[in-house]
């Protein structure tokens, strides 16, 4: 058997181990029964059909029929750039806030793209402070700091 598209396949790959992963740690919880669901149970059931559909994928990447895809080389540089961001606005969130941890999270994220322009980050960061501040501190009343910690 060769695999015919590489995209297809290793999604599948991914999703079944995702979905053993899950469904694994799901088993620490009490499961229950259908009629009396204990915390794991959901977990363990969503992720086994996580698996399960991704065994699927995988295997229909092995068909004839299927489209031929290539996979293209991993992009590390991006891959750090979006995860340095969400650390580096887990660690600043408290001295500077919301508002410029956040921006700072966007924009260095946007980094990322291949189609990075500062028009779009900073549209992007103020449209998503505006968004958090309504949505988690005016909508669920959530507290956060909001200010770097030297204005207060």
């Amino acid at each position: 058997m060769r695999i015919q598209s590489q995209q297809n396949f290793w999604s599948g790959v991914m999703f079944i181990v995702l979905g053993l992963t899950f469904a694994w740690f799901a088993t620490d919880y009490q499961m229950g029964t259908a009629a009396r669901m204990g915390p794991g149970y959901f977990p363990f059931w969503i992720s086994t059909i996580m698996a399960i559909l991704g065994a699927v994928i995988a295997l229909s990447a092995l068909s004839p029929k299927a489209e031929k895809t290539q996979v293209d080389k991993f992009d590390w540089r991006s891959m750090f750039l979006v995860l340095g961001s969400v650390v580096l606005f887990g660690l600043l969130m408290r001295p500077l806030g919301l508002y410029v941890s956040l921006a700072l999270l966007v924009i260095i994220s946007s980094f990322a793209s291949h189609e990075f322009t500062w028009k779009v980050a900073i549209g992007n960061a103020v449209f998503l402070v505006v968004f958090a501040y309504v949505a988690f501190v005016k909508g669920l009343g959530l507290i956060f700091p909001l200010y770097p910690w030297f204005i207060g």
